[in-house]
């Protein structure tokens, strides 16, 4: 088994011939330090830290950084000049009041992170490949053309389908360019495989969403391979760990990202324990950020990675929450395989599903399980043949519409 590619794109970005846990954890304090003298000297939002640290463990004295704080204080948080910023990503929707979250990039921010997805895709993508891809298309240094330009630089070939075609027209797509490789969310690919087949389809990388476990292993089933899981968020520059040819957990990029994993009470805990995953982005350039709380659950694995990497790997990341989630109506719905889509809505006490299926689909089987799942809840369901002009019933991530 080859060693993760995280290595080498460590290595090449650092200058260095070897990386270890020591190599690793000297980039870091040396980033962090020059983040934090940064800081200071400008008197931005984090001046009031300390100018320099003596070693990584001093960064749990350091507070949190809040999402709030990227809507409020987000002319602060910015550490290079607006001619310099190449794209905003906002949390601002039509039905926004006050302010909204922003994360800044500069070019260099962006090159990062098509260098990273290079590294990522380069576990199962080939010169000569052809690449279908689930995620939106923007613009420029929007997410799908920056994976389309990794796509590009591996000598593969980029096919820009993003999250809005129908099934026929996804059906015909496949028939016509024969793509081998999948990139998009992990619903978005099961709902192909369900309602297409796999036709040419051999691999597949999936990111942007909570991934339960019935959607990876009908997945899996169906594409005849192991997936590649990644996860990113804005906060992170879109990319933030990979999966190697080990299929276990996820490389982080560790040269641009200190992960810690904390209890509610921001306690750090200990590799192999679960908790809120907190980041401090030392290779940001416009927006780097300390000690932020993403909100999501995750754990950092303890035992080595069988490809050799000595780069630490987050195992499957979750949304944080209590009570019923989108996660686990998928985790239950789409472990029948009649289930092409749903969607969730929390109204007046009553949940609505309302469901695409395929095949010899019951929902009377079904009905009692989803009930077993919210015993205090009305359930509506409502399910329907997928026809060709059907399209995923999400078009970003899952969610529990509520009131």
């Amino acid at each position: 088994m080859n060693r993760s590619r995280i290595d080498s794109f460590i290595m090449n970005a650092e200058g260095l011939d070897r990386l270890g846990r020591r190599e690793i954890e000297a980039i870091q304090l040396q980033k962090l330090n020059r983040l934090l003298a940064c800081e200071k000297q400008r008197g931005g939002f984090y001046c009031g830290l300390p100018e320099k640290l003596d070693s990584p463990e001093e960064l749990s004295r350091l507070p949190f950084t809040a999402e709030e704080d990227l809507a409020r204080h987000a002319p602060d948080l910015l550490l290079v000049s607006q001619s310099r910023v190449q794209r905003i990503l906002s949390d601002a929707t039509s039905g926004t009041t006050g302010a909204a979250k922003r994360v800044f990039y500069t070019e260099g921010d962006l090159e990062n992170t098509v260098r990273l997805y290079m590294a990522g895709l380069g576990e199962l993508i080939f010169p000569g490949s052809v690449t279908l891809i689930g995620f939106p298309f923007s613009g420029p240094f929007g997410l799908g053309e920056l994976i389309a330009e990794a796509v590009r630089r591996l000598g593969a070939r980029p096919l820009k389908a993003g999250p809005f075609l129908s099934f026929g027209e996804t059906a015909a797509l496949l028939e016509k360019e024969k793509p081998d490789t999948f990139v998009g969310m992990p619903v978005q690919l099961l709902s192909l495989l369900r309602v297409c087949g796999r036709g040419s389809l051999r691999r597949a990388l999936v990111s942007g969403d909570a991934c339960p476990d019935s959607v990876i292993r009908s997945c899996e089933e169906l594409l005849g391979s192991r997936l590649f899981p990644h996860y990113g968020s804005r906060e992170m520059g879109m990319a933030g760990a990979i999966c190697c040819q080990a299929h276990e957990g996820m490389h982080l990029r560790e040269n641009t990202i200190i992960a810690e994993i904390v209890e509610e009470s921001g306690r750090v805990l200990p590799p192999g324990e679960w908790g809120e995953l907190v980041i401090t982005t030392i290779g940001m350039e416009a927006m780097p950020l300390i000690r932020y709380r993403t909100g999501d659950t995750a754990r950092i694995l303890p035992e080595p990675c069988p490809c050799g990497s000595e780069v630490l790997r987050l195992d499957r990341v979750r949304r944080r929450g209590a009570g019923l989630s989108a996660e686990a109506l998928d985790e239950l719905l789409f472990s029948d395989a009649g289930i092409v889509d749903c969607r969730y809505e929390l109204l007046g006490g009553e949940l609505t599903v309302t469901a695409l299926t395929v095949g010899d689909f019951s929902s009377e089987a079904l009905f009692p399980r989803l009930q077993a799942l919210t015993p205090d809840i009305r359930i509506s369901l409502t399910a329907r043949p997928v026809s060709p002009e059907d399209r995923v019933l999400y078009l970003g991530k899952r969610v529990l519409l509520k009131e």
